[in-house]
């Protein structure tokens, strides 16, 4: 069942995203070479104590998990797309990085990701963040009262396949409120004009996530969490929790 939030409870929800920004702009600045994932997963949590959160990622156990998740945060480097366990490996110069980071407040949750590279760029990574980024962006504007949610995975996936990047079927964005977790699923292609209409007072995680080589194959680690692409290209992960209003999308996770 998919809950239309009210005005009030939307603004509560932004409270909770703004906890998520703050983190995630505070892992991003504090990634460098030499900085281990178990330092950026410290650094966001810090953030959350500071405001009064708690974690969703932070003892989450999905159906497909083995075990449950040990951190604040989702640290996927190079060729992990999703999910990644924080460790103590130490970032290197050239690394690509993307950080998902979730906060509960006051009974409300948020979610966002953010993808970077450390140190000097590889140029192709760069293009593959932009070409994220922009998938994100055409997600959002599609994120409108009279739409549906087929046109929110259609605009995404029209920018991932014109830029000759990969999709996991499997994996997409999702309602969020209570629950970092809700219905209705939001995919990351998709057919327009179907699926399910878009109404005021509906909260998405809109989350495009690319992969580099072009192939849609993934396949988890060993730990049973982190989602690797099969052919050992990198990848991207974008998104944030937008609230859908009659006045337009709004960015509730907006850095």
């Amino acid at each position: 069942m998919v809950e239309l939030k009210t005005d009030t409870s939307i603004e509560s929800m932004y409270e909770a995203g703004q906890v998520v920004g703050r983190a995630l702009t505070a892992v991003q600045k504090a990634a460098d070479v030499g900085v281990s994932l178990l330092e950026l997963d410290e650094v966001a949590r810090e953030v959350l104590r500071e405001a009064g959160a708690t974690s969703p990622f932070l003892g989450y156990r999905p159906t497909f998990a083995n075990t449950p998740f040990p951190a604040v945060i989702c640290a996927s480097v190079n060729d992990a797309i999703v999910h990644g366990i924080p460790t103590g490996y130490r970032l290197r110069d050239g690394d690509l990085v993307s950080i998902d980071c979730g906060a509960q407040l006051g009974g409300w949750a948020g979610d966002s990701a953010i993808s970077f590279t450390v140190g000097r760029p590889r140029p192709a990574d760069v293009r593959l963040i932009e070409a994220a980024e922009q998938a994100l962006a055409a997600g959002i504007a599609a994120a409108v009262v009279g739409n549906r949610i087929g046109d929110i995975a259609h605009a995404i996936g029209t920018v991932c396949r014109g830029g000759g990047y990969g999709i996991m079927d499997d994996f997409g964005g999702h309602g969020i409120g209570h629950r970092m977790h809700e219905d209705p699923p939001v995919p990351n292609e998709g057919r327009p004009g179907r699926g399910l209409a878009l109404r005021h007072g509906m909260v998405l995680a809109i989350e495009p996530m690319l992969i580099a080589g072009g192939t849609d194959e993934y396949h988890a680690a060993p730990d049973g969490w982190t989602l690797k692409t099969n052919d050992g290209s990198r990848a991207a992960h974008t998104e944030h929790t937008v609230a859908i209003t009659d006045a337009g999308p709004r960015v509730l996770t907006a850095r």
